[in-house]
């Protein structure tokens, strides 16, 4: 019987690697990591220790889009305004 929170697992790791494209750090460094988190975490059965995990990638989803938004107000700051 499949795990009915796999397709939200998925769709998590879908957006997260989507993301990452745009990681300061590069996106092979995010790509390596991400895919060690999940692997890290696969033999986990409970629901409920799963729909924790999803909350905390969804919750670092927000923040890695918080930092793009970030990243591109000081772009644009930098460019139309002097310091």
């Amino acid at each position: 019987m499949a795990n009915p929170l796999r397709a939200d697992v998925v769709r998590l790791y879908k957006n997260l690697l989507y993301l990452g494209r745009e990681y300061p750090k590069g996106a092979d460094y995010f790509r390596d990591r991400l895919r060690a988190a999940f692997t890290k975490n696969k033999s986990v059965q409970d629901p409920e220790q799963i729909k924790q995990m999803i909350a905390r990638g969804e919750f670092v989803a927000k923040e890695l889009e918080a930092l793009y938004y970030l990243r591109k107000y000081r772009a644009m700051k930098k460019r139309y305004y002097e310091e």
